[in-house]
């Protein structure tokens, strides 16, 4: 950046880096460097628009401060450049005595993370500048308010005063005077609260509240530093999965006031409804207010569209300005601003967070109005937020009792247990049970318990309040600003109109979709997105079918573009023609060992257990009629479409009994001399098979080639099921799967059975077939030694299921139970590697693997039937190295539809989360 240079500025002596910029020089692209904030503060200045003038300092410099724990050498001399020009272009200097400038110090990383960093405003106030800025503005109160808003953002923020103290005194001070809201309180009145604010800083952090207003400002932006490593900003990040190695910008920007008056205000607007979509005047505004009164939901706002009554020329300028910035950005945006005695500024603007419904809305309309094509469109959507539509949703036709209704401000149906504080919810939450945090207002303090409870209800705020916003990006069910429920979180309860009383653990529901508040379990029904899916809905004419149309064209073109096929992991003809409707092309995984449980287990704990060879047969000539019609079924429900069965691979004891329960069993026979010969005969069976790590022990592939028969029994059911299918004129494509190979040769023996029994049933039925043979690569030594196995193979499906537990050394079962929450918490993980693919570790197995097996053959058929399959980001990946298809659950086979087209897409995707 070294060649953008401005008279203003002292170089970093880095080598050309500069560490400033003025809100003139950055632009929209420099969020990596300005962060959201500043790069659109100074979009907004470029465009002409009324931005106070303003510096941002950037990422760079916190990156460099978080990791040296030093501020660079040369930040202080950029900042006094920058800050001198703005004194020169103001008319004023910070914190003078008798013409004071003030200024905001304020966090502003690339992703947009509300409430989680640091903000200070009314810096530059001072014993003696709080006078000069009365006599500035003719308003000693005003002044006084700022003051006192200054000393408690500044203690809490900058020098780790506990916030309640200073919101305790604030009651106080109304209380005393018998007033309920703070823009009660007189000149007189907070000037004594300033006095009190200050003593509670002295006491509590040991010095005194500082006077001079550059150490005011320095402490600020170190402060805003330091922000970014903290907890609330840290658990943000896990849960958005934002990196952890960004830093934030800090924006110097001068003071406009919203609290000067009815005349004056602070308001946050969207250019179309962050939860619907829909196109009208959305927003809060509050009269005679600072920006974070807003967002704090501390005071309940009117509505945007009040602000036309209260100035209409204010009113008429921002509806102008959110068209331009709508039109600019191409998006929905969300603007903060403040009116200044009639005078309107612009302290922000941000493609805003929407929910998914609004997703999908927003990306057809502005495809309709022309200002992004369809490619574009599918890069707005994501398949997090088609899975979010996918949730069921309360049913209309349900006896109901209604109790409150707020602000609809995040869509779902969420039913919990009332809590009422964020320890409880994540405590509880953690015990298994389902709890909807109730609070009058949230804050960032709350994180932790908003991502535990299933949704969100508070009695204060708007649509864009703390929880809403936050929710709203979590895709969290959320309903603010009910005001007539009297949430009491010191006595953990809340009182309903009418006086019940809702106790913490009573159930509640709430419907984010109306804002409507319900006592007890209300029941749910499919979401018109599934029925949609099922072929039970159509698009027309109301909101849900708007909403239908709106996922079907964009699914539509994600389905043109995309080059993965999509299948389905399922195991009988019910869950086929179900994934099917969904739009699978084809099944990625039959696991056969799921048809043997129920009424066969018996037969096959007969046939682990032979000790002869008619034993074996018998028990084998049993289960080849039921597996041949478990293929017959399946075959006709994917008819035209592949169909992969995976040969028998459990792990041993799921088809064996227990070995504490049958030896307690014989020990009490024995004891009764009543014992049995056949549990006798049993426990000796499990004890000469008992293993004690049967996940990779006696399973898969080493089980067929140790109980003679086994696999070729599957084979010729797959064979004959597949002959009687086309002799019916239908077109099966059976594929058949070896599971956990480890070596060629074991697939080359297994190979040679199966070509032999199919050629059996080819002569025996006059049927030509073409069936498939491959292998699941789901070990270390398979994907390392894929170019080998590959001259066995047709084709290759990474079970990554199994692939990322030999990789790590992890058992699923056991390690996402004990530590994995602390992995999580520590950031050595940022997901979990058996919900996103390890790209590190076991990605890079996937890829030399698929590299290695399509050098020795070119036409080799590549898929992945782990869960994997099925997860967004995994998706992309196995499009960027080349697979032929992901196979999932049925439920998620839509999410892996979107995000194959999204990945294909040439579009760029915008940074939308």
């Amino acid at each position: 950046m070294s060649e953008n240079k401005d008279p203003h500025v002292a170089e970093s002596g880095v080598e050309g880096v500069k560490f400033v910029y003025d809100f003139t020089e950055g632009n929209k692209d420099l969020k990596d460097l300005l962060g959201g904030k500043g790069a659109n503060l100074a979009e907004m200045t470029n465009l002409g628009l009324p931005v106070p003038p303003g510096f941002t300092i950037t990422t760079e410099a916190c990156k460099t401060y978080l990791d040296s724990g030093e501020e660079p050498a040369a930040l202080r001399d950029e900042v006094s450049a920058h800050l001198e020009a703005l004194e020169t272009k103001m008319g004023k200097k910070l914190g003078q005595a008798d013409n004071p400038l003030l200024v905001s110090v304020r966090s502003g990383a690339k992703f947009s993370m509300p409430g989680m960093m640091d903000t200070v405003l009314n810096i530059g106030l001072s014993d003696k500048s709080v006078q000069g800025l009365a006599k500035q503005a003719g308003d000693e109160r005003f002044a006084w308010d700022s003051y006192r808003r200054l000393i408690q953002m500044f203690g809490k923020t900058v020098l780790g005063v506990d916030g309640e103290l200073f919101e305790d005194a604030l009651e106080a001070a109304k209380d005393a005077k018998k007033v309920t809201v703070d823009t009660d309180l007189e000149a007189g009145d907070l000037k004594k609260l300033v006095t009190k604010f200050k003593k509670i800083v002295k006491t509590e952090a040991g010095r005194d509240f500082p006077q001079d207003p550059r150490e005011q400002m320095d402490l600020a932006i170190k402060a805003v530093f330091d922000s970014w490593n903290g907890d609330r900003a840290k658990l943000y990040r896990r849960q958005e999965r934002i990196p952890h190695d960004l830093g934030t910008a800090v924006n110097i920007c001068s003071m406009v006031f919203g609290n000067l008056g009815p005349d004056s205000g602070t308001g946050v607007a969207f250019t179309r409804d962050p939860a619907s979509g829909h196109q009208g005047v959305y927003g809060d505004y509050l009269q005679n207010a600072q920006g974070e009164d807003v967002v704090a939901g501390i005071r309940n706002t009117v509505p945007l569209a009040e602000l036309e009554q209260i100035d209409k020329k204010s009113y008429d300028q921002l509806m102008q300005i959110m068209e331009t910035l709508e039109n600019h950005y191409k998006d929905l945006c969300d603007i903060e601003f403040t009116i200044e005695r009639g005078q309107l500024w612009m302290l922000q603007t941000r493609v805003g967070k929407r929910t998914a419904g609004a997703a999908f809305r927003i990306a057809t309309q502005l495809v309709d109005q022309g200002l992004i094509d369809e490619a574009e469109a599918l890069q707005r959507v994501t398949g997090a937020q088609l899975a979010q539509l996918m949730f069921p949703r309360f049913d209309d036709e349900a006896k109901v009792e209604q109790v409150g209704r707020g602000i609809a401000a995040s869509p779902g149906a969420a039913v919990g247990k009332a809590v009422f504080d964020s320890y409880t919810a994540v405590k509880w939450s953690r015990s298994g049970e389902k709890v909807i945090l109730v609070r009058r207002e949230t804050n960032p303090d709350d994180l932790d318990g908003m991502i535990a409870a299933e949704g969100i209800l508070t009695s204060r705020g708007g649509k864009t309040s703390h929880a809403a916003v936050v929710a709203r990006g979590m895709g969290k069910t959320c309903v603010c600003g009910a005001e007539e429920l009297e949430v009491d979180t010191k006595r953990r309860r809340m009182t309903v109109p009418g006086g019940h009383v809702v106790e913490e653990g009573d159930l509640i529901s709430i419907d984010g979709s109306t804002g409507k508040v319900y006592l007890g379990e209300v029941p749910v029904v499919p979401s018109p997105v599934v029925e949609y899916f099922e072929g039970r809905m159509h698009a027309g004419a109301d909101d849900a079918d708007e909403l239908v149309a709106a996922v079907h064209r964009i699914m539509a073109y994600a389905d043109r573009v995309r080059r993965l096929r999509v299948r389905a992991n399922a195991d009988n003809a019910e869950d086929a023609l179900r994934a099917r409707r969904f739009g699978a092309q084809g099944i990625g995984l039959c696991r056969t060992e799921h048809m043997f449980l129920g009424d066969r287990r018996e037969l096959v704990e007969r046939l682990i257990l032979a000790d002869t060879d008619t034993e074996r047969e018998d028990s084998l000539k049993e289960l080849l009629p039921l597996q041949k019609q478990d293929f017959v079924e399946l075959f006709e429900a994917m008819d035209g479409l592949p169909v992969t069965v995976r040969l028998l691979d459990p792990p041993l004891h799921e088809f064996l009994p227990d070995i504490t329960e049958l030896s307690v069993r014989v020990a009490l026979a024995e004891s009764r001399k009543d014992s049995n010969e056949n549990d006798l005969r049993l426990l000796q069976a499990v004890h000469r098979l008992h293993e004690q790590n049967p996940m990779l022990g006696l399973r898969g592939v080493r089980l067929g080639l140790v109980i003679p028969g086994l696999f070729t029994m599957q084979v010729r059911a797959i064979a004959e099921a597949a002959a009687e299918r086309k002799n019916a004129k239908g077109d099966p494509r059976a594929e058949i799967m070896i599971p956990l190979v480890g070596t060629v040769q074991e697939l080359e023996i297994v190979r040679d059975e199966a070509d032999q029994v199919i050629a059996e049933v080819q002569a025996a039925t006059g049927t030509e077939l073409k069936l498939a043979i491959g292998t699941m690569i789901e070990l270390p030594r398979a994907a390392l030694t894929a170019g080998q196995i590959a001259e066995a193979a047709e084709f290759f499906s990474f079970g990554t299921n199994d692939l990322t537990q030999t990789v790590w050394g992890f058992s699923r079962d056991d390690v996402e139970a004990s530590f994995f929450t602390a992995y999580l918490e520590k950031g050595i993980f940022g997901v979990s590697p058996f919900e996103t693919i390890d790209k590190d570790g076991v990605g890079s197995l996937v890829k030399s693997a698929a590299k290695a097996g399509r050098e020795t053959r070119p036409d080799l058929k590549l898929g992945v039937c782990g869960e994997h399959g099925g997860d967004p980001e995994s998706v992309h990946f196995f499009h960027e190295v080349g697979l032929d298809y992901v196979s999932c659950s049925p439920f998620r086979i839509p999410v892996a539809r979107l995000e194959a087209g999204r990945a294909a897409s040439t579009a760029k995707g915008s940074d939308h989360r």
